[in-house]
């Protein structure tokens, strides 16, 4: 079992920036795809970014493209999402994502462990 708990949320006016952690324990997450994803009110829940195990594959969704930037630290089972130059319509709670199998996927439905949000509000 993976434990993933995230950090970093918080409110912000629009184009500040925010630095979220995610921290897993339980095992290593070296062998992970890792993605972040989030939640609007009233939306169902959306891809972000997402790393490949190595680092070797970056993928981010269109709305946050050239925005955010996402990266881990397999050595201290670290996760994080570096977001810039935010956005009103970035408002959400946004979860890290563990995903057990060798592939890089978008879909949530695809992984396999998730914390348990942190929220994110961009004010106008």
């Amino acid at each position: 079992q993976v434990q993933l708990v995230e950090s970093g949320g918080g409110l912000v006016q629009a184009g500040g920036s925010l630095r979220l952690s995610c921290a897993a324990s339980g095992r290593t997450i070296s062998s992970y795809t890792m993605g972040w994803f989030r939640q609007a009110p009233g939306k169902e829940r959306e891809f972000v970014a997402l790393v490949r195990w190595d680092g070797g594959i970056l993928t981010y969704a269109d709305p946050v493209k050239g925005r955010f930037t996402i990266s881990r630290d397999n050595a201290n089972n670290m996760v994080y999402l570096q977001m810039n130059s935010l956005k009103p319509e970035d408002t959400a709670v946004y979860y890290c994502a563990a995903d057990r199998a060798m592939i890089v996927r978008t879909s949530a439905r695809g992984y396999d462990y998730w914390g348990q949000g942190t929220q994110v509000t961009v004010s106008s």
